[in-house]
């Protein structure tokens, strides 16, 4: 990189911490034993970006359910996945120097995540790390959500920070393709994709497994 970033925007599922499979597996309960679908476990995979609300519109069709429906099987989804992974619950490895070191160094953090506030909530509150984030942008501050840009460009907005001083880090290809429109270089985190599953997106400027990985050390 020519200049040093001075914004790190987070996406939070698969980013911060390592649990998109509890995810996968509360959307497959849900779609298939309690409403029916015929999807496989690795479909819900592939279908797990942008809001809950979108989500269960690709599956079943716009206008399959009422917007009350929705609230209730996303809110339902939710206490599944958070029963199932709360005793799992860790930021993924180095995260917490790296957020250290970021703050040391001045550079202004943000989350931007298609959850609703009760999943992002739930991690930042039970992790301790909501004093580290200036802006935090999640499903219900969006209009249209990832591949969209909208929700990494608000939170720049927020932070007042321009999109080419930023540094995303996404987990899915959605979302570094959110942070691609939204003019924005990209850590890819190969905790749910591999690598070869990013190949359509120029923004990527390192792979990660974690937040360990000496790569990061050109973003300082």
């Amino acid at each position: 990189m020519d200049t040093k970033p001075k914004a790190f925007l987070f996406d939070l599922n698969g980013t911060m911490i390592d649990d998109m499979a509890y995810h996968n597996h509360a959307w497959h309960d849900i779609l298939t034993n309690d409403l029916g679908a015929n999807i496989s476990f690795a479909a819900v995979k592939k279908q797990m970006y942008g809001k809950n609300q979108d989500l269960l519109e690709r599956v079943f069709g716009v206008g399959h359910f009422s917007q009350e429906q929705i609230d209730q099987i996303s809110i339902e989804k939710e206490r599944r996945y958070q029963a199932a992974y709360k005793e799992h619950l860790t930021l993924i490895p180095g995260l917490n120097a790296f957020l250290d070191r970021a703050k040391q160094s001045g550079i202004a953090m943000a989350i931007g995540s298609a959850a609703i506030p009760f999943n992002i909530n739930f991690v930042l509150d039970n992790l301790n790390v909501r004093t580290y984030f200036d802006a935090i942008v999640s499903a219900e501050d969006v209009k249209n959500s990832k591949p969209d840009p909208e929700t990494f460009s608000k939170g720049a907005n927020i932070l007042g920070i321009l999109p080419e001083n930023c540094i995303v880090f996404e987990d899915a290809p959605k979302g570094v393709e959110a942070a691609q429109h939204a003019g924005m270089k990209c850590i890819a985190l190969t905790t749910m994709h591999g690598a070869e599953e990013f190949s359509a997106y120029q923004n990527i400027i390192a792979f990660i497994e974690d937040y360990h990985d000496p790569a990061l050390n050109q973003l300082f």
